[in-house]
């Protein structure tokens, strides 16, 4: 159910130029709506704002009810992921190019927040990716991802063999410049521009895209949600593995990527009236062509 909000955590792409004075006139804005606001700890940090309180990231979990995040999608996904784990919902201001999953304007940022923070909006959840990197029979690395995971060859190196399971199910060895498993939300990222479909976020599943495959008949492929895509290294040199563009360098041959649904799913929070296809009309340019 819709309820009003009382405490906002704002969040700022801070390396922007001119952020400070734009973070600073939302941060009032939502005072004179009755909320008590704070700045995220690096955002207050980077760009010098002392007038209000500074939480972390977890202060933020416990305290806050709202996040506010200023920037592109990419901020957007650095915080998401953090605040998934205290199922805190988040509102993105677009202030980049694209703007999927950053949605309100920022010339409309007034228009859009009031009637939200209210009470108004539409709320959406986006699942998200658990991974980790086994290598001889131990983890050396977990983490999540909003978008997607990408194991991929090197830049100066050629294709490499990657070996895919399913669950206990041998699926493909494919040789590749690389492999993506990207969530519903990531299918209009990296998953789009290397030819794989797009899912809508309501569809409970990964889509499995390789990346300029040797073999033509190796196709995107969509999956359930409910396994565990395991990714392993067979040859090539200097494979990396990605999690949201988070690197993880020089993986070896043998080396295993494991994918599964995450526990934890992102709360994003739209202007009444939200729609993912009228997104997609806007930011894929649907409409050019129609009279």
């Amino acid at each position: 159910m819709s309820r009003r909000f009382h405490h906002v955590a704002l969040v700022g792409k801070y390396q922007a130029e001119g952020i400070r004075s734009l973070l600073e006139e939302i941060a009032h804005f939502l005072v004179r709506l009755g909320l008590e606001v704070s700045f995220e700890h690096q955002t207050a940090l980077s760009t010098g704002v002392v007038d209000y309180d500074i939480l972390t990231l977890t202060e933020i979990g416990a305290r806050c009810d709202l996040a506010v995040v200023v920037g592109g999608d990419g901020t957007m996904l650095g915080i998401a992921r953090e605040l998934a784990r205290f199922n805190l919902p988040v509102v993105g201001i677009n202030q980049g190019r694209l703007g999927f999953i950053t949605d309100v304007p920022i010339g409309h940022y007034r228009e859009a927040l009031a009637p939200m923070i209210s009470g108004d909006y539409e709320e959406d959840t986006r699942a998200m990716l658990e991974s980790e990197v086994w290598r001889d029979g131990e983890r050396i690395f977990e983490g999540l991802s909003m978008n997607d995971v990408v194991v991929s060859r090197g830049a100066t190196a050629s294709m490499v063999e990657l070996r895919v399971d399913i669950g206990d199910e041998f699926v493909a060895n494919i040789r590749a410049d690389g492999l993506i498993v990207a969530s519903p939300t990531g299918s209009t990222a990296y998953a789009l521009s290397a030819g794989g479909p797009i899912l809508h976020p309501g569809i409970a599943g990964w889509v499995v895209v390789p990346i300029a495959s040797h073999t033509m008949s190796n196709r995107p492929i969509v999956l359930p949600d409910t396994g565990v895509i395991r990714i392993t290294v067979v040859a090539g040199r200097d494979a990396s593995a990605n999690f949201d563009m988070q690197a993880l360098a020089s993986l070896l041959h043998g080396d295993q990527v494991r994918v599964r649904r995450s526990a934890h799913k992102v709360r994003f929070l739209h202007p009444r009236g939200w729609s993912y296809y009228a997104t997609l009309r806007r930011k894929l340019r649907w409409y050019e062509g129609v009279v």
